[in-house]
């Protein structure tokens, strides 16, 4: 009986470590891929302030647009924590929308050759964003399957691990759902 019991124990306590492990190698990678989200967002906050000033000088009646992106901005740089950095880059898309409204009205503006390279970068950095935010949607459902299933549930329960956010839409989902409007 001994013997048996410290198999039994043995075997516990390998299950503990593995499941541990994999709690910490799963939330590691979130965080991995949330650093690849990081660098595109950098990227695209650098991005802002050329294209502000581009814009600037054909929308002097638009100022408000160009204050909601400057300080999106300012706040997504202020961002520390996973969490704060997704509501404040839902902010900068939010901005950067309102933006692509107020630029329609403006055909000078597209036609600038300065204005379509701006806009060319951060749509290829967007598509990057997207592509990046997948992966880490991904990363964040493996990390929640595992803090939520049993038996590494119990495990990530005594040792902290928590289910996470994903990077969706955020208030903008409404909008992506509601169905184009198409005027003839």
């Amino acid at each position: 009986m001994g013997i048996a019991l410290i198999i039994i124990l043995a075997v516990v306590v390998l299950l503990v470590i593995g499941l541990y492990n994999r709690l910490v190698k799963l939330r590691n990678n979130r965080e991995n891929a949330f650093a690849d989200i990081d660098v595109q967002l950098k990227q695209r906050l650098d991005l802002i302030p050329q294209l502000v000033e581009a814009v600037k000088a054909y929308m002097k009646h638009e100022s408000t647009v160009l204050t909601d992106i400057t300080n999106a901005r300012a706040n997504a740089l202020q961002a520390k924590t996973i969490n704060e950095k997704i509501a404040a880059e839902n902010q900068v898309s939010s901005a950067m929308q309102g933006l692509n409204v107020a630029v329609e009205a403006y055909p000078d503006l597209k036609a600038s050759q300065n204005f379509i390279q701006l806009q060319e970068e951060i749509s290829d950095i967007e598509n990057k964003l997207a592509a990046a935010r997948r992966f880490f949607n991904s990363a964040t459902k493996e990390l929640n399957n595992a803090v939520q299933t049993f038996p590494s549930n119990i495990l990530a329960g005594m040792f902290g691990f928590q289910k996470e956010p994903m990077f969706d839409l955020g208030t903008e989902r409404a909008r992506a759902e509601e169905t184009p409007k198409l005027n003839f």
